[in-house]
Formats: structure tokens, sequence, C-alpha cells
């Protein structure tokens, strides 16, 4: 009953905060085609009153989004005609879409304590409430195990699924690393994840998926973010760490520009005030350090790494730094384009995926969790995976009503990821 009561208080709590206000926030579509116009993105980037929204370093000829608040917008109007540079409105009011999304979150709310679901999107409370449920009801095969803390102490937690010890001494079962989150206001991601273990634990159809294959899910790994996201600023990236030079001023880092895998090479920055911040050294953020320390204690028995991410429904695999391929390129690719048709076969809402590496895909962004987790910790199987955005006008801001269409689609790519390591590391079926 206590538990039940701060719950409900927290959430009565975050409902009467006022968040963040975007009126008369633009999002533009940019349109880059020369070096000239790549050069003036790059400038801006560095200024925090341009609030670019895509992953990446700009590259001529592909379309970048940009959100700009009403002062700035006649200024940079002009520049764009100036300098020639072609750009649509995609948002032109961002205030009313986050209304939108606030009212169907009010309407669609239906779980209850230690319950799921996939109409509305839960509080990081109610995701942990969840979790420790079944660790509760299944104690046979799930264990909730705390990989960290986060800056503000929430606990970095992830749910272990095993049917128990390998019932063949010769072999060591595989596992599959899930996370989710690791950029706060991409809400679909934890929810995915969330129906990756309501599928696997409480779907009895899918109990030979634990069987030979442990699983390590992680749906929330940038916690303090996503609290922040639900009560106060719902377009916040980073982490909430004060940044030391700085602790009343641009807090916070990408934590998928933290990690110590050519950390600062490109695609990042080492302005505070950017969404690409890269922190003041590598795995200065206590999330990143969590799945450090245990991929170096676990990693020998890794065999694949998912990071959830969104909005641009793709599949992407290292490396992130450069536009190196990684030697077994063929088999990532492969895999990938495997994963992406499940979704395509099964699609409702007209997702379309593509594969390839993360720079070649979006442009370098050096630090990435996935390179790391591939170059340093050496699971061969790693990729982000960026889901879609739906028919929503503002990228991030899946709509709640398609919820349960994206997250039931993308557990088919599990599927053949999950047939795919057990054929590969416990029926020793090299592919």
């Amino acid at each position: 009953m206590k538990q039940l009561l701060l719950i409900l208080l927290s959430i009565l709590f975050i409902q009467e905060i006022k968040a963040k206000s975007y009126e008369g926030y633009k999002v533009y579509k940019l349109k880059p085609e020369n070096i000239n116009h790549d050069k003036i993105i790059e400038y801006l980037q560095e200024d925090s009153i341009f609030y670019f929204l895509d992953e990446g370093q700009i590259e001529s000829g592909k379309p970048i989004d940009v959100m700009i608040e009403q002062q700035y917008q006649n200024y940079f109007e002009n520049m764009l005609e100036k300098n020639k540079f072609k750009f649509d409105v995609l948002v032109d009011n961002v205030e009313k879409v986050l209304e939108q999304e606030r009212l169907d979150q009010r309407l669609t709310r239906t779980s209850g304590l230690g319950q799921v679901t996939f109409n509305s999107y839960m509080y990081y409370s109610e995701q942990m409430a969840y979790l420790h449920r079944l660790g509760r009801d299944y104690p046979e095969i799930v264990a909730i195990l705390k990989l960290g803390e986060s800056y503000e102490g929430r606990d970095i937690t992830a749910l272990r699924l095993s049917s128990g010890p390998s019932t063949d001494p010769s072999k060591t079962k595989p596992v599959i690393f899930i996370d989710a989150g690791i950029h706060c206001r991409e809400w679909i991601a934890p929810a995915v994840a969330l129906y990756i273990i309501q599928q696997l634990v409480e779907n009895p159809q899918n109990a030979l998926f634990y069987q030979n294959v442990d699983w390590d899910i992680v749906p929330n790994l940038n916690p303090d973010g996503y609290e922040y996201t639900q009560r106060e600023d719902r377009l916040w990236r980073k982490t909430r760490r004060p940044n030391p030079n700085q602790p009343n001023y641009c807090m916070g880092t990408d934590l998928n520009r933290n990690f110590d895998h050519y950390w600062m090479y490109a695609g990042a920055s080492s302005n505070p005030c950017s969404e690409i911040y890269a922190g003041p050294e590598a795995f200065s953020e206590s999330e990143s350090r969590a799945i450090r320390d245990y991929f170096l204690a676990n990693g020998e028995t890794i065999k694949l790494y998912l990071s959830f991410h969104s909005y641009v429904s793709m599949v992407l695999y290292p490396w992130g730094y450069a536009s190196t391929l990684p030697e077994d390129h063929e088999e990532l690719q492969r895999l990938g384009e495997l994963a992406a048709d499940a979704i395509h076969r099964s699609t409702t809402i007209n997702s379309r995926y593509t594969v390839n590496t993360s720079t070649l895909a979006l442009g370098p962004g050096a630090g990435g969790s996935d390179d790391w987790v591939k170059g340093v910790a050496n699971v061969s199987l790693a990729y982000c995976f960026e889901l879609p955005h739906g028919d929503s006008p503002f990228p991030f801001l899946f709509p709640a009503r398609q919820l349960f269409a994206a997250v039931r689609e993308t557990f088919e790519a599990i599927k053949v990821y999950h047939q795919y390591i057990e054929n590969k590391f416990w029926n020793n079926n090299n592919q």
C-alpha cells in the first residue's frame, strides 16, 4: 500500500508541474546541397538556440530537422534564403503537438500498480513496479539486477530472464543484451523494451525463447532524463548531471557520445550546450559506466547487443565513428536485413526500415554504445535500432494510439535475432 501511495503521489506531482512551453517553436527540414550549406549547419550546431533533432554529422544531400523558437525564426529564414538553402516547415507550432500528446496520455492511461500498458507511455516508477512484480511472480525465471545508479540516485535496472544453468556442461548459454531510453525523449524505446519483456515472460507461447538463450534487458538507461521529460521538458535528450565548469547552465551529457571508443573523434561536441555533448571525459556518466562495468564482467557470454532509439526506421551497426567497415560487416548487414524484413512483413503502420552502418546512414557520431560494445567489449553483433516515428508531425512524439502496433511489429525482429543467436552459439550452426 505504501508503494502504491508513493507512485500515485509522484504521478499527481508530475501532472501539477508546469512543463516547459514550446509555444511558437517551429520545426524546419533543411536540405543542404553543397559544402557551403554543410559549413553553415556545422556553425549553427554549436549555438544552443538552434535545436538540431538528427543524429550524426551533416552531409550534403541529407535532410536535417531543426527546431527554433519564435524570436529567431525571421533571422533564420532570411539566412537560409540568402544562402539559397531549401527548406520546409514541418511543424508550425510545436506546443500544439505537445498539448495533443498530453491529452492523449490522460485519455488512455489504464495501467495499474505492477501492470504494463501499450496504449500510453508509462512513468519510470510504473516501469520499475512492473519489473519488480515480474520478479515476484516469476522467481524461477526472472531476476531483477541493479547495474548502477543514475546521477539523481535512480536505479539502473535490468531484468534477467533465464531458464537456469546450461543443460549441457560443454556449452555456455549465449546472452542477448538489450537497452533502451539512452536518449530520454525517445519514449517509444522503453515501451518496446517493456513489450519484449512482457512477451518473453508472460506469454507462455514464447517459453522456448529463454531455454537455450538468456536475456538481459534494461528498459530505461537514462531514468533521470526520462523523468525530466515527463514533468518539465518533453524534448530533453541528455542526462541530468551538472557539468563541472557550468553547474547551473547547459546541464547533461549525450550518453551515446560518452563511451570510450574513439571518443570525440567525430560527430560529437565539447560544448556543454550542444545536444551531442560528449561529456568532460569518456565514461563521465554513471549511466554509461553501468553498461561498461556489466559488459566487462559478463561480456564473454553476451553475443548480441541491441540498443533501441528513435526516430528514423533504421537498423544500424558499427562503425559510428567513421565510414570504415568492420570485418564482419556482411554478417551484420545480412542479419539486420532479416530483422528489417520481418518487420516489413508484419507492419500495420507502414514501417520501412533500411540497414547500414551508423556513419554511412547518418554521418559519424563517435562514442556510441554499440561501437564500444563491439570494439572494446568484443561483442561482434551490435546494433543501434532506430524505431519509426509513426504519423506524428513531430518526429520524437510517436503517437500513443500507434504504440501497440509499433511494439508488436518490432517483436518480429526480436524473433529473428533470437533464432540467429540460438542457431549460431547454441546449436553451433554457423549461418
